[in-house]
């Protein structure tokens, strides 16, 4: 099994890059990736006759949280984008210019009364904060200084747009506390759901904050040497226990989402048995990994040599997945956080 970033890399077209989302969203294309045989070109709008009565669809209900802020320390300007709330009440975040930073010191937000003592400094530019608000003093000082951390690939020179903060949100977001949106969601409608409800399609949610980790690039040319940064995420007993039932009358776990994958495989045993989970992941996935609970996945279409490349890969099958893009690229699929969709099933044991 290869040790190798570079043999999770294609070349990508500029112009197969979205900068917006499809609209309306359940008529961005679908890729239906079977096990073998021809890829079919489907749209999103098309999934509830991709599935069968008492499969169970799994989404993740996180809600964007506007991540990005510009601080002061004395004349020295900081960018801060958060990434999660840590147990005691301080947030994990990233920094740029973060080695002007030291323990203590006091970072202001403009007009705003918040300010943040720096509580440590990594090596890797993060640094542990404590603001002095929280709770929903706390929100209403992200809703007035802070900012969408888009992804470097949407180019919005002016910073985002109100159409973003729209756009970057999907139909099941409820808990905030994302940096990212979980983009597999984005493609939901009211019509859609609806679709899946009348073809006996089950749906539950889990929630997986995502954080700013994934807007990092791998930086060592070996996959060994990578450490996946951790997000927060939750299982309820109820949604544990109705996607195990699901599965023992039959039905097939459909993931909505590379987050809700991850949280799924963290979240369940060697016997398949899914339990309650509340804390944090850090579930690194490529190829060789053995799945345990997901058998279906709808995500986007992914970076090259990536980490969520890598999971899909492991997923679909590597040289089956390696064939899957070429054939996006060659169509004309978007790709990333508001492209088009794949539609995947689990295909283990192909290696690099």
């Amino acid at each position: 099994m290869t040790d190798l970033v570079s043999d999770f890399d294609f070349t990508l077209p500029p112009q197969n890059i979205a900068d917006h989302p499809a609209r309306p969203r359940d008529s961005a294309r679908l890729l239906d990736v079977p096990v073998d045989g021809p890829f079919l070109d489907r749209h999103v709008r098309d999934l509830p006759g991709c599935l069968r009565a008492g499969d169970i669809l799994v989404a993740n209900d996180t809600a964007v949280i506007p991540a990005q802020l510009q601080a002061m320390r004395g004349d020295a300007k900081i960018g801060i984008t958060l990434d999660r709330i840590l147990p005691d009440g301080t947030w994990h975040a990233l920094a740029r210019n973060a080695r002007r930073l030291r323990p203590g010191d006091v970072l202001a937000f403009g007009a705003s009364p918040v300010t943040a003592q720096v509580i440590a400094r990594g090596e890797g530019g993060d640094v542990t904060l404590r603001f002095s608000a929280e709770g929903a003093a706390f929100d209403q000082f992200l809703h007035d200084v802070g900012h969408l951390a888009l992804p470097p690939y949407i180019a919005r020179p002016d910073g985002p747009t109100d159409e973003d903060r729209k756009d970057y949100s999907t139909i099941f977001a409820q808990h905030r506390g994302a940096v990212a949106a979980p983009t597999a969601g984005l493609h939901f409608t009211p019509g859609l759901l609806a679709g899946l409800d009348a073809a006996g399609v089950i749906r539950q949610t889990l929630t997986l904050h995502v954080g700013a980790g994934t807007f990092l690039p791998m930086r060592s040319d070996q996959i060994s040497a990578h450490r996946m940064h951790a997000e927060r995420g939750t299982i309820s007993p109820h949604a544990a226990a109705r996607i195990n039932a699901a599965r023992a009358a039959g039905g097939r776990i459909v993931a909505v989402g590379t987050t809700s994958l991850r949280l799924l495989e963290s979240a369940t045993d060697e016997d398949g048995i899914v339990h309650p989970f509340h804390g944090e992941t850090s579930i690194f996935i490529r190829p060789g990994y053995r799945f345990r609970a997901v058998d279906m996945l709808l995500t986007n279409f992914h970076l090259p040599r990536s980490t969520l490349f890598m999971l899909v890969c492991a997923f679909g099958g590597y040289h089956r997945m390696k064939a899957a893009y070429a054939h996006a690229i060659a169509s004309g699929y978007r790709f990333y956080s508001y492209g088009d969709a794949c539609l995947l099933r689990r295909t283990e044991g192909d290696l690099p």
